[in-house]
């Protein structure tokens, strides 16, 4: 997460806004989202982690990650679900896409 407070500046200027949630209490994802420039929603639960079809850890009782890119409607145009800490979304790549989809989106416009 700390990687996309990082790249705050560049996000902004695409007008990408970065939301995060956590299953830890409020007090400890307080402490977390203390170092963030961008909101962290806390106490998230199993049947939340469900209604994204995300993978919920039994033993460490946990969301694994899952992530979204969302366009201004609320449509999912990239995501991904991950059973440990690979395959996670970087910012460096979330910008490449934003850009791909709008010189798309540009180019469909002119013709």
């Amino acid at each position: 997460m700390g990687a996309f407070a990082e790249a705050a500046a560049e996000l902004q200027t695409l007008d990408i806004k970065v939301l995060a949630g956590s299953v830890d209490p409020h007090d400890k994802t307080t402490e977390v989202a203390s170092q963030l420039n961008f909101p962290v929603a806390w106490g998230m639960t199993r049947a939340m982690g469900e209604q994204m079809g995300s993978w919920w850890d039994d033993r460490r009782q946990f969301i694994q990650p899952s992530e979204f890119l969302l366009d201004a409607n609320g449509k999912v145009l990239a995501s991904s679900y991950s059973a440990g800490p690979i395959g996670r979304f970087e910012p460096g790549e979330v910008i490449r896409l934003v850009k791909y989809f709008e010189a798309r989106r540009a180019q469909a416009a002119q013709k």
